[in-house]
């Protein structure tokens, strides 16, 4: 019994080590050995946990966007109500310095872009499959929701454009609506919008 509480307490300071330097170095400048010393332990117990630095790595950063069920959105405000959402993940009372890392960390490291990938893939899918359906739609209107969401990211917390980042949340939210409503409900062949 005091053998688990043991595992489960260097666990937990290995994922909150992992955690806190994947936030200010990136996942290149994120070392077994730097995780060890900051937990207080021998880098073998970091490789004896997760067996490899992706292992650490796929354990630390199990990014949650938190989306909530959409049936507790009117679905006429739904693109609203998940712009303000996402903002508020990223800037909000949900944020957090993971998914930003992980953001930066996605154009030059394989192991960042897959986790990134299937946090949106996985969870943005399921909210658009629980509104309009399964199926191949669902996936391309996942899709075309993700670009939109990753793309004003970039841009406002890893690049820095100027005008991006000068919006406040509400403008933001504001612009993006409409955006988001049309990838969730639009025709996406023909760029109208299907009724409801």
């Amino acid at each position: 019994m005091a053998f688990t509480a043991r595992s489960e307490q260097t666990r937990s300071a290995i994922l909150l080590a992992a955690r806190q330097l994947l936030a200010e170095k990136g996942y290149e400048g994120t070392t077994i050995r730097a995780v060890a010393a900051e937990a207080g332990i021998d880098p073998s117990m970091v490789m004896r946990y997760y067996g490899s630095k992706e292992g650490l790595f796929g354990a630390a950063v199990d990014v949650d966007l938190r989306l909530p069920r959409a049936g507790q959105w009117p679905r006429e405000r739904l693109g609203e109500m998940l712009a303000s959402h996402v903002v508020s993940r990223w800037e909000g009372d949900l944020s957090d310095d993971l998914i930003t890392m992980l953001l930066r960390s996605a154009g030059t490291n394989s192991a960042a872009a897959e986790r990134l990938r299937s946090v949106f893939q996985h969870q943005v899918e399921g909210l658009v499959q629980e509104v309009a359906g399964p199926g191949p739609d669902a996936r391309r209107r996942a899709g075309m929701i993700s670009t939109q969401i990753l793309g004003l990211a970039l841009c406002r917390y890893v690049l820095e454009l100027p005008p991006v980042v000068a919006m406040d949340g509400a403008t933001l939210t504001k612009i993006l609506g409409p955006v988001l409503q049309h990838y969730l409900f639009g025709d996406l062949e023909a760029g109208g919008s299907r009724p409801g």
